[in-house]
């Protein structure tokens, strides 16, 4: 439709024939394309420019990609995309664990991209849409020590201090607590998220999981809070009180 603005992707890769092909072929489908060969240079059009989404090449030349991916998470809830050429499903695991949203291996076929890039757009949620849809009010919530307080959308560690959680991170965390001790499989959490398009080699659950788990329990490896059901999907052992 005329008048409409594009979505504005970021590509970041050392390689300027994949750039190049990233761009033709996402341009070909409607969206804006923005290009940096570095971290630093990534860092310069996400400052300067509104970005939808990051791909990502994992074996950035002369820096690490994961690295970068758990820089940009850190600090951006940007969905972004892992690109690699390794073989090493490990590479790929931990690249999402770390942040990325999906993987893409090389070589790849440029529709393949475009799917997983519309997928990964459509069950993403918006900083301003994630917090209209978590519960406000005067209600907190307590557990082990804890604290979660939907209207100020903060959560306190038991020493009191302020725990840096992105959108995606507390929104996940305020699910679970509102369902204490009940088994919630992937495709609920994707729901209550608001995602969509879940498929088996999709694990970006299993990585929000894991992020949050870093955060919020004293052993991140051993988990007491947010425990896994195998084969099922993940259940919130803590003590919630509603105060």
């Amino acid at each position: 439709m005329a008048g409409m603005l594009k979505e504005q992707l970021l590509v970041v890769d050392d390689e300027p024939e994949i750039r190049a092909l990233l761009r033709a072929g996402l341009e070909a489908e409607g969206f804006g394309v923005l290009e940096a060969a570095t971290g630093a240079e990534a860092e310069v059009q996400l400052t300067s420019h509104p970005v939808s989404l990051i791909t990502l090449d994992l074996k950035l030349g002369g820096e690490d990609g994961l690295k970068l991916a758990r820089e940009l998470r850190t600090r951006r809830n940007t969905p972004i995309i892992m690109i690699t050429g390794k073989g090493d499903p490990i590479d790929r695991v931990v690249g999402l664990e770390l942040g990325a949203d999906d993987y893409i291996a090389k070589p790849f076929l440029m529709r393949e991209v475009i799917a997983r890039v519309r997928a990964v757009l459509r069950r993403y949620v918006p900083a301003e849409t994630a917090a209209a849809d978590v519960p406000s009010g005067g209600t907190r919530y307590t557990f082990d020590g804890w604290t979660l307080d939907p209207s100020r959308r903060e959560v306190r560690h038991p020493s009191g201090e302020t725990c840096d959680l992105t959108t995606a991170e507390f929104n996940l965390l305020a699910i679970f607590v509102q369902r204490p001790g009940r088994v919630l499989s992937r495709d609920e959490l994707m729901d209550l998220l608001k995602g969509h398009d879940w498929t088996p080699m999709d694990r970006s659950i299993d990585g929000l999981v894991a992020r949050l788990r870093r955060k919020i329990e004293p052993e991140s490896e051993r988990p007491r809070l947010v425990k896994t059901v195998r084969g099922v999907g993940y259940a919130f052992a803590g003590g919630v009180k509603r105060v």
